[in-house]
């Protein structure tokens, strides 16, 4: 906007304002209305077919750019390689020939219909959106005249009301007299201004809507057709699609069905496919709360004494353990050759890494106990719970039957195998049976369910 534009913009504001309060009075043409109100629906129409007709055109293209890539896509899955990338001898293969096949000749009718359809693509381009374009610049140029008109309407009715404060004065001086011809002579001069845009665009836009029949009617035509010829270009290359490996014919959930098979079930099977990432962020959480808790204090031992020089354990100083993985420390032994480290069963027990593991199933009484395992960790870091049995229940030895004891949830628990007993942190569960050792699993009931679930998510109640 230039600098004279910008005044007028300035002088026109309080004009705006009265009008848009209904505060003055103001030039009414119902002609022009009507007209502006039809040239205002040819503008948005015009703009909406250029729009529809890009996106269509870009939607089909796409469309079979993207087959393409789902293709290439559906080759890759077919045929995975296992074995070292790095020694080409020991590559094993496991593809899909059919579907390989099927696969690359889709691909290719898919890339054959592409350039089929090039030319019809850009036949739309050049009958309809290109017309639509050159009428938009047409339009754009009514529309700035239009704008002038209201211009020209603001500086009309601003003259106007200029005059007529200074007309319906009852006494008026010399100086308002000499005020008044001058708002006179100019709120003439703005009206000729004003009637010149106005009977200008009044006699010429019904002109121009009687031509937008002529011109909009033949693209609508001819996108019509377009889209026909697009569609059975289509149809036409898929259905006379000979590829064995796909059945037309068939319906289209029953024959995946019948590919598909069981392999639901044998993809539910797998323990991977049921990984229930609270467990792991709950075990994180309470892992960081003991290894703060631990680095707190030096020379501290976890609450169930294991790790301290009285239960067998080595010194643990500043909450960090002595050995470090990959030092020779690291490596445990069932009889330790420490001397003064004296652990369960009259063994010796290894130097304290931080996080203790709990004792697996058929190992002897006594080997495990006190053989911390980790990265460093404080010594009172929580352990993780023991392995199942064959029967699919925790190891029993040294278990002991409670007689109405309860224990409340530290952590939430979600059940990781069938037998586990879920519950949400806080909940009160009854224990049937449980371990000495908190690092075990106990038996509780909650709920309504009976499950195993891991010692070290919970705290005893005092009776």
């Amino acid at each position: 906007m230039s600098f004279k534009g910008f005044t007028k913009a300035i002088t026109r504001a309080p004009q705006s304002f009265r009008q848009k309060f209904k505060m003055g009075e103001e030039t009414v043409d119902p002609v022009y209305e009507d007209a502006e109100r039809r040239f205002k629906e040819l503008e948005d129409e015009t703009k909406k077919l250029s729009e529809e007709s890009k996106r269509y055109s870009s939607a089909v293209n796409g469309m079979l750019t993207h087959q393409i890539g789902f293709a290439k896509s559906m080759e890759e899955i077919f045929k995975p390689i296992s074995g070292k990338m790095s020694d080409p001898n020991a590559t094993i293969p496991e593809d899909n020939p059919e579907g390989i096949e099927a696969s690359e000749q889709y691909r290719a009718i898919v890339a054959d219909l592409q350039e089929t359809l090039k030319p019809d693509l850009a036949l739309v381009e050049d009958k309809i959106i290109k017309p639509c374009q050159e009428l938009l610049k047409i339009i754009t140029y009514i529309r700035k005249m239009a704008t002038k008109r209201n211009h020209k309407k603001l500086d009309l009715d601003r003259r106007l009301n200029t005059y007529n404060k200074y007309e319906k004065k009852k006494e008026p001086t010399a100086k308002d007299e000499e005020k008044m011809y001058k708002a006179e002579a100019e709120m003439a001069v703005a009206q000729q201004e004003y009637d010149y845009y106005n009977e200008m665009l009044k006699t010429q836009l019904p002109i121009l809507f009687g031509l937008e029949a002529q011109f909009v009617q033949p693209l609508f035509v001819s996108f019509y057709y377009m889209q026909l010829n697009i569609f059975y270009s289509l149809y036409n290359k898929f259905q006379d699609m000979k590829i064995p490996y796909f059945d037309l014919n068939s319906d289209i959930i029953e024959a995946f069905m019948a590919k598909r098979g069981n392999i639901e079930e044998q993809t539910d099977a797998l323990t991977i496919t049921h990984f229930k990432i609270g467990y792991s962020k709950a075990k994180l959480e309470m892992t960081r709360k003991r290894y703060g808790a631990a680095g707190a204090g030096a020379n501290e031992s976890d609450s169930s004494g294991y790790g301290s020089p009285a239960m067998g354990g080595a010194p643990v100083y500043g909450g960090a353990a002595a050995g470090y993985p990959g030092q020779e420390q690291q490596q445990q032994q069932a009889y330790g050759t420490a001397p003064g480290q004296v652990g369960y069963g009259g063994m010796q027990s290894p130097p304290a890494t931080g996080y203790q593991q709990p004792m697996s199933p058929g190992a002897p009484t006594g080997m495990g106990i006190g053989q911390p395992q980790g990265y460093g960790a404080p010594a009172a870091a929580a352990a993780a719970p023991p392995a199942y049995n064959n029967a699919g229940m925790p190891p029993t030895a040294g278990s002991m039957t409670a007689g109405g004891e309860t224990v409340t949830a530290l952590y939430e628990y979600q059940a990781q195998a069938a037998g586990d007993l879920s519950f949400p942190a806080g909940a009160v569960i009854e224990i049937v049976e449980r371990t000495p050792d908190v690092n075990e699993w106990w038996t509780g009931r909650y709920n309504g369910q009976q499950g195993v679930f891991p010692g070290n998510y919970v705290q005893l109640n005092k009776n």
